[in-house]
């Protein structure tokens, strides 16, 4: 499998040492206590601190996000905190949230404990729902102008064009994942139509149940760096799961606490599988583009292999059917 690779690792020399001096140069005295926390995309580590409570040091991919994208995010996020929505937002040092050291730009954020909600149960859905309301009433307000939106384009073409372009695919199977590839981006391209013109916000862009950690006080929302422009729904349809009717009942919940502060647009319903499609494929490009970085062959070894090619295959036929399927129905 061939792929391209940056000349340098992206996170070489992000040793222990120099995290403990990132965050002693934005004026914390660390006790010497760190912990690597679940992120491959960054790389975050909770840091004891000596004279209070661990925080939580993010150090953001090389070339990833401009200041001016990261910036955005921050900005979105304290605009939802204003509104004392549950959301974990980077703390303020000398009035600024993201800072270099060493060659990396890097966020300090609380530590927030949690568990993984169980998104089955009615009284979540529609506390999720009523949260997304809000997080999606302030996303309205005005648009993202430097992130990424997330589109037809950016997560289906873009990845198939990459893919295909580094010779990632194994070769005896390329042919076959670029013909089921063409046929899956039609089918997202029909729902889309099927859709229509469907507004653009500011969204949270990978709420699935990761990203959400459930105290005594109800969901708080976490991880805040695929936040893009897209359609509502992309916030939502990943707390769903099952058949077509069980995601239907599930739905149905979400939108009885959603409509309590927003309107919710039914024609993106058409939308459920197209992005699921679209995520699909951007998933395998992303683990593609990611190669260079020594976690990911470690955490992700199946990747370089045929069975993986194959499986995908599979997964994408599958949602050609799903994509020609009617929308979804909330029930």
């Amino acid at each position: 499998m061939a792929m391209t690779s940056s000349d340098t690792i992206p996170f070489a020399g992000l040793r222990p040492e120099r995290i403990l001096d990132a965050l002693e140069s934005v004026g914390y005295r660390c006790d010497g206590a760190l912990m690597a926390l679940n992120s491959y995309e960054n790389r975050v580590w909770q840091i004891g601190v000596e004279d209070g409570p661990p925080v939580v040091a993010k150090f953001y991919r090389p070339g990833r996000w401009s200041d001016a994208q990261i910036a955005e995010e921050h900005a979105f996020t304290a605009a939802m905190a204003a509104e004392e929505l549950p959301v974990v937002t980077p703390l303020s040092i000398a009035g600024k949230t993201l800072f270099t050291h060493g060659g990396f730009r890097f966020s300090v954020f609380p530590r927030q404990g949690g568990r993984a909600p169980e998104f089955c149960e009615p009284e979540i859905l529609e506390w999720m729902g009523r949260l997304m309301a809000r997080i999606h009433v302030v996303g309205a307000r005005v648009p993202f102008r430097v992130r990424e939106s997330l589109d037809i384009q950016s997560f289906g073409v873009d990845s198939l064009d990459w893919l295909v372009g580094n010779r990632v695919i194994p070769q005896e199977l390329e042919s076959v994942w670029l013909g089921v590839a063409d046929q899956a981006l039609a089918g997202v391209r029909d729902c889309y139509a099927r859709a229509g013109q469907v507004g653009q916000l500011r969204l949270h862009g990978d709420c699935h149940a990761g990203n959400v950690l459930w105290t005594a006080d109800g969901p708080h929302f976490v991880d805040f760096d695929d936040s893009r422009m897209g359609p509502a729904i992309q916030d939502m349809w990943m707390l769903l799961s099952g058949d077509a009717e069980e995601m239907g009942k599930q739905f149905g919940h979400v939108l009885a606490g959603y409509e309590t502060f927003r309107e919710f647009d039914d024609r993106e319903l058409h939308l459920v599988e197209a992005l699921r499609t679209l995520r699909l494929m951007h998933h395998s490009a992303w683990l593609a583009r990611r190669w260079d970085d020594p976690a990911f062959p470690a955490a992700f070894p199946w990747f370089a292999t045929n069975r993986y090619w194959e499986d995908r295959i599979l997964e994408l036929r599958e949602q050609i059917a799903a994509t020609q399927e009617p929308a979804l129905v909330p029930r």
